[in-house]
């Protein structure tokens, strides 16, 4: 009896015999995965590569991109197209109130004048430029970035007015220059449909009150 009684099973997680340990109840994982939300679409779970460590990332991926292509690719594309539509807003409202002397024949409608200066050459010019610097320089500086190099996407070293001297200030400005550039992508878009609609640039629409055809 003494030894039925010494061979007892505590009703701990320990069984013992005589005092000494020889078995443990398994314990169930008390640990929960919870799946974040995005930040841009709150009834969506967040992508797994955009973890907030990139300037800009809310967490916006609808359609899965960043599972399947470079998340650093996908990056250099985007402030690429940002800071083309940044110019291309720009020189939209521009073109309604200044044009070059020796342009002096240009249309003030954007849209016209687009036409206008493709036929005049002085848009292949830019296009020949703008090729060539994405030849010799922006194609191998986007392999050096998803190669692992050490290049931020859209970083040319170009910062005339020595804005970004610390790691902070350069992730703010960053940002800053992504949300203007995400605006102006959809403003672009929206002038160029506008125009179509009124025949009339930005401003001209504005003053006259007339934004439906």
């Amino acid at each position: 009896m003494a030894f039925v009684s010494a061979f007892s099973v505590a009703a701990s997680k320990q069984s013992s015999f005589a005092g000494c340990s020889v078995s443990t109840k398994a314990v169930a994982p008390t640990a929960k995965w919870t799946m974040q939300k995005s930040q841009a679409i709150p009834f969506l779970d967040r992508p797994k590569k955009l973890d907030g460590s990139m300037p800009g990332d809310v967490g916006f991926d609808p359609f899965g991109f960043s599972e399947g292509i470079s998340l650093i690719w996908l990056r250099e594309a985007e402030i690429k197209h940002a800071r083309i539509c940044m110019l291309a807003v720009l020189g939209f409202i521009v073109q309604e109130f200044y044009t070059f002397p020796f342009y002096s024949g240009a249309p003030k409608a954007p849209v016209a004048a687009h036409e206008y200066f493709v036929n005049f050459g002085s848009l292949g010019q830019i296009l020949l430029f703008t090729s060539a610097f994405e030849a010799i320089v922006g194609f191998p500086a986007v392999v050096q970035s998803v190669n692992g190099g050490s290049r931020k996407p859209g970083e040319f070293g170009f910062d005339p007015l020595g804005l970004c001297k610390s790691d902070a200030q350069f992730k703010k400005y960053s940002e800053a220059e992504l949300v203007n550039g995400r605006l102006c992508m959809i403003a672009i878009g929206g002038f160029v449909h506008q125009y179509w609609l009124t025949k009339m640039g930005v401003v001209e629409q504005i003053l006259n009150g007339k934004f439906l055809p």
